[in-house]
């Protein structure tokens, strides 16, 4: 991110020869020092990769609560992708706005049908997920007037396209053949716009969704796809899944070295692809769904152990950080939570989902708080440790 504010002006010329507007883009592969290096032209010149980036912006204001980054670096970031969205889209035949191309990385490589005349489910998910938090951040920030803009222009675009099959590719275009990445299901994961906390509605998608992958088959799939559907699983709340997805992918596409090579080095048929370069990814990917199926807090309520497999009896983890800053330790042992640790950096409400059987739990005589059904609310204040125990 460090890297991202520096380069932000080049960003922005950039943004302003190619695009013609004047919020923010960043080329899909750049050189060290921001400029365009070019490639297949959906990836390296998409619309919507400034957005995928203003994530981890968000990310980072939630995780840290650092109220200076929020008011100097995340909400301008996600508020210039916003104004690049506005002033690129056009309004389709259906009166809902949309971008002139859009495009569903890596669907037909880098051949003519890899443009899509209507919104495809990626670029959707990232304009969505722009303007919902570009509102978020400037009500968080006071800025009431530009937090009702954004919530506004967000109902100028349309909803995700889905069939019998979940999340399609585009409102013409299901995913009906094994492919190796998953942008379409932006939505679920990483960005959370599509969640189980949102009611039976969202979870048949999700449930839909995963299970086509699955029918589909990972034949044309690369190490990422396993480690992506480990995640995904993940926030379905599946651990049997997840723990398969993540082994498949550390026994089948890692080397020795620990280098994920994206083709299958086991000769057991995960993939039909079998070569080996080197890429980054699939392990950034792995981790992040080992800690998704130990810990979750992307709702604004933390869940503790959501997806551990019924087998995994003995599972402890140690300071692992969650949105609104706080630092989570937790120990199951025989298959029973036995102890929570919170630990607040910087005060505020933490809503934990309850981990144990019931509510008689040992929490420090000095913390205040209060049950919200099974959500658990604990005030806590800068510096503070909370133990829960049975």
């Amino acid at each position: 991110m460090d890297w991202l504010t520096e380069y932000k002006p080049t960003f922005k010329k950039y943004t302003k020869e190619f695009y013609g507007t004047n919020g923010l883009n960043v080329p899909g592969v750049t050189t060290l020092t921001g400029e365009p290096m070019g490639g297949w032209i959906q990836y390296s010149f998409g619309p919507t990769v400034g957005a995928w980036l203003g994530q981890h912006f968000y990310l980072h204001w939630r995780y840290s609560m650092d109220r200076d980054f929020l008011k100097n670096e995340a909400y301008p970031w996600i508020r210039d992708v916003a104004v690049h969205f506005g002033e690129l889209s056009v309004i389709g035949e259906d009166g809902k706005r949309k971008l002139p191309l859009s495009s569903s990385p890596e669907i037909h490589n880098n051949s003519r049908e890899a443009w899509f005349d209507e919104m495809t489910n990626f670029d959707l998910s990232l304009v969505r997920w722009t303007y919902a938090h570009a509102a978020e951040l400037a009500l968080e920030l006071g800025l009431e007037e530009e937090a009702s803009k954004w919530s506004s222009t967000l109902k100028e675009w349309p909803e995700y396209a889905v069939d019998d099959t979940g999340l399609m590719l585009s409102p013409k275009e299901p995913l009906n053949q094994s492919h190796r990445h998953f942008s379409h299901l932006m939505a679920i994961h990483p960005l959370g716009l599509i969640d189980f906390s949102h009611g039976e509605q969202e979870k048949a998608i999700i449930e839909k969704t995963i299970a086509n992958l699955d029918a589909t088959g990972s034949s044309q799939w690369t190490g990422y796809s396993f480690s992506w559907l480990g995640n995904l699983k993940a926030r379905a709340f599946d651990g049997e899944g997840a723990a398969k997805a993540l082994k498949d992918f550390a026994t089948s596409f890692v080397l020795p070295n620990s280098f994920h090579v994206n083709g299958d080095q086991s000769g057991t048929g995960k993939s039909n692809f079998t070569y080996r370069p080197f890429t980054l990814e699939g392990n950034f990917a792995f981790a992040a769904g080992l800690q998704e199926m130990l810990i979750q807090s992307h709702t604004g309520t933390v869940h503790i152990f959501p997806a551990i497999p019924k087998d995994w009896k003995t599972v402890g983890f140690s300071r692992l950080r969650t949105e609104g800053a706080f630092l989570i330790s937790a120990r199951m042992e025989a298959g029973k939570v036995k102890w929570v640790r919170i630990f607040s950096e910087k005060g505020g409400e933490v809503r934990l989902k309850n981990p144990f059987k019931d509510k008689k739990i040992l929490i420090d005589p000095d913390t205040e708080y209060e049950w919200e059904g099974d959500v658990l609310l604990l005030k806590t204040t800068p510096g503070q440790e909370i133990w829960l125990n049975l």
